[in-house]
This record gives structure tokens, sequence and C-alpha cells, in this order.
């Protein structure tokens, strides 16, 4: 079922929403979480959240990439349960390398204008992407967003995890002078 009509169902608020967004999406979905919480229980009841999340969010929201709507809302409620494990002890996964990569590229959040810096600074990494190829695009995203292995990500492309790593250096090193020039303060 395509998008548009998965989504006139949340509108709709038929049940079968979420069974048809579980079928298209659930191993998309799933796998953000596990590349994440590297656990299947954890990662199985954040999809679950999230789809519950999408129920509640639509009506009023009509998203125009269902697929980006529901990656963002997994995301976030994998990364808030991250956060809550490693309160409790120092994990595992991907996020501290993650963070550790892109610490000298991405300003810290502090400061009252935090909202507005970071939809400023999206906006800012929007611009960014768009002006670099597709493939270290993709390789970009595949780490930063999806948070995905330097390992799968060379089997994705069919390329060497030095290569991968050499484009994800030559990436922050582009984006660390993208955001100088844009007037980021890092």
């Amino acid at each position: 079922m395509d998008d548009k009509k998965i989504i006139d169902l949340y509108w709709e608020r038929s049940e079968t929403a979420i069974s048809e967004t579980a079928c298209k999406y659930g191993t998309y979905c799933r796998r953000i979480a596990y590349n994440i919480l590297h656990n299947n229980e954890d990662s199985e009841e954040c999809v679950n959240d999230a789809y519950l999340k999408a129920w509640n969010a639509m009506p009023p929201k009509r998203p125009s990439r269902l697929s980006a709507f529901l990656g963002k809302i997994v995301r976030n409620l994998s990364l808030d349960r991250y956060d809550r494990y490693t309160a409790e002890k120092r994990g595992y996964g991907q996020v501290p390398l993650v963070l550790d990569e892109l610490a000298e590229c991405i300003p810290s959040p502090s400061g009252t204008e935090q909202a507005i810096d970071e939809l400023l600074l999206a906006q800012t990494l929007n611009r960014f992407l768009s002006g670099i190829k597709p493939e270290p695009r993709m390789i970009f995203v595949q780490r930063y967003w999806l948070l995905n292995p330097v390992r799968e990500i060379s089997s994705n492309f069919g390329i060497s995890e030095s290569k991968v790593k050499m484009t994800l250096l030559r990436l922050r090193r582009k984006l660390k002078q993208f955001l100088e020039e844009e007037g980021v303060c890092i």
C-alpha cells in the first residue's frame, strides 16, 4: 500500500493503519532502533511505541514522507531509551562513537535560544547535504542518522571499511568548514 493511503487510514482512525505501517516499515524502524539499542526486545518496544505516537500525531499532522516521519519518531524514542540505560550503566552500541565523531563539527546545545539554534542548524545541515554527491550523502546519513556501523555501510555500498571511514572523515571536515562559513559557532 502506498504512503498516502496509509496516512489516509490514520486520518480515518482505522486500526488497519498500524498493521499496514508495520508491514511496510517494520523492518526499517526496527533497524533504526536496533542500531541505537543493540537489543531486539527494546527495539521492538520502541517500534511499537512509535506506531502509537504516529497514531496520536495523525491527525492533525499529515507527513509528506511517512518513512522519514516514522524514522524520526523511532530514532527519538530509541535515543531516549538509550539515555535512560546509559544513566544506569555505561553502554554499548553506535551512539557514543557517532557522537564522538561529530563532536568537532556540531556545536553543543546550550543557552536559552537552543530550540531556534537547533532549527537553524537542521536547515544548515540540509543545505550541506544537498550540496554533496549522492553516495557520500547516503554514507553520511547511514552513519549519523541511522547510526549504522561502518562495517554495515561498507557492505551496503560494496566498498572497504577504510574507504567509508575516509569518506566520513572528509565529510566531517567539509561540514566543519561549511558550518564555520555559515557562522555557526562550534
